[in-house]
């Protein structure tokens, strides 16, 4: 028995629209999570996240592990306390981060032992670590199994490899876990972009059971064509009853075409970090508010949004705060980022609803190329 309901309102084709009840909320999917690496959604307050329609945020294990510690965290009453944060949190095992941030990373059979990228100092984050950190110390609501999330590309040796591991590790993380009521515990479907070594990855993860499913190792380079390449089987061989998570992903076009075929959950740090850099998502494309042609616009970014930073603030005014190197700037876009891919997943879900979401998928196409 899963600890969570999952229950799916309507199906369009494999795109699916439905709910993930816990208890500090519901998710509706297709859910976008934004990413709160170090307990903070970047350059917002929870608030202005909040009003955007998320139902709930990312946390990271590594981030917060080493900074400023996850027993920190515990003492000052967990992470949805410490964040001012009340409904879900999910949080990533870490393995990504190290593999990625740490300047050297070893993996065995028994953990990954790495050297901080803050002070070099040395940590060891097993399964069993991971488990204690997510769970008992930050307090997250969804928690992910320890993975080996292998770079692309990779031979398809080194990619069984990482998938096996991933596949011990998994059993790892769920003995750890153990059965919990008010917490939920997400398996990792590895694999790189071999079809066969995804089913077999699936078939493990199924034998073990989770609470949920994510597909791990995709949006690490090897571009969206391929990304669809691999979702076009992969979402399909995880338990149609369970919610399946897309990691990493995306720009507005991959979450449309990762719910098309079937993903309910996606997390980015896309919208921030295009925000903190002039990019404005849109309906219509992305747009570089820095662009001279934007200097005297007195069109909001958005004037249907019930968001302020959409609505309320001309792009030449947008433009100019950029120029000058002012914070809200920074702060504006980002929430208008937010915003618009809360806005996403709201369309996508009417759209499922309604049983319209072919029309949806090819009209977005269509006016995101042409902005």
């Amino acid at each position: 028995m899963a600890a969570f309901p999952f229950e799916i309102a309507a199906t369009d084709g494999a795109a699916r629209t439905g709910v993930l009840k816990t208890p500090r909320g519901d998710i509706r999917t297709p859910a976008f999570m934004p990413v709160g690496t170090a307990a903070t959604v970047k350059a917002l307050m929870v608030d202005q996240v909040q009003a955007t329609g998320a139902d709930i945020i990312l946390g990271n294990t590594y981030h917060l592990m080493l900074r400023p510690t996850a027993e920190r965290v515990r003492r000052l009453g967990g992470l949805h306390r410490f964040m001012r944060w009340d409904k879900p949190i999910l949080t990533d095992s870490g393995g990504f981060q190290v593999m990625s941030l740490s300047g050297i990373s070893k993996v065995t059979e028994e953990a990954v032992t790495f050297a901080s990228h803050i002070d070099g100092s040395k940590h060891v984050l097993s399964p069993e670590r991971s488990m204690e950190i997510q769970a008992d110390l930050l307090g997250s609501d969804i928690v992910m199994q320890l993975d080996e999330c292998v770079a692309w590309p990779a031979e398809e040796a080194r990619a069984r490899q990482g998938m096996e591991l991933s596949a011990r590790w998994g059993k790892r993380s769920k003995a750890a876990f153990g059965a919990r009521d008010t917490q939920a515990l997400f398996g990792i479907q590895q694999g790189s972009t071999f079809q066969n070594l995804r089913q077999e990855s699936s078939d493990r993860l199924r034998e073990i059971g989770f609470d949920g499913y994510a597909l791990g190792g995709l949006a690490v380079g090897e571009g969206h064509a391929a990304m669809c390449e691999v979702l076009d089987y992969a979402p399909a061989m995880l338990p149609p009853d369970r919610p399946r998570y897309l990691m990493g992903v995306g720009k507005p076009i991959d979450l449309v075409e990762a719910v098309y075929r079937g993903v309910d959950m996606f997390d980015c740090v896309l919208p921030t970090r295009s925000g903190r850099h002039g990019q404005a998502w849109t309906w219509d494309g992305a747009i570089n508010i820095k662009n001279a042609r934007y200097a005297e616009d007195e069109d909001p970014l958005d004037a249907a949004s019930d968001c302020p930073a959409s609505r309320d603030y001309s792009k030449a005014y947008l433009r100019h705060l950029f120029k000058a190197e002012e914070i809200l700037g920074q702060v504006l876009l980002s929430w208008h980022n937010i915003a618009f891919f809360q806005a996403l997943t709201a369309a996508m879900r009417a759209a499922i609803a309604e049983g319209r979401f072919e029309a949806f998928r090819r009209d977005f196409a269509a006016r995101q190329q042409g902005g």
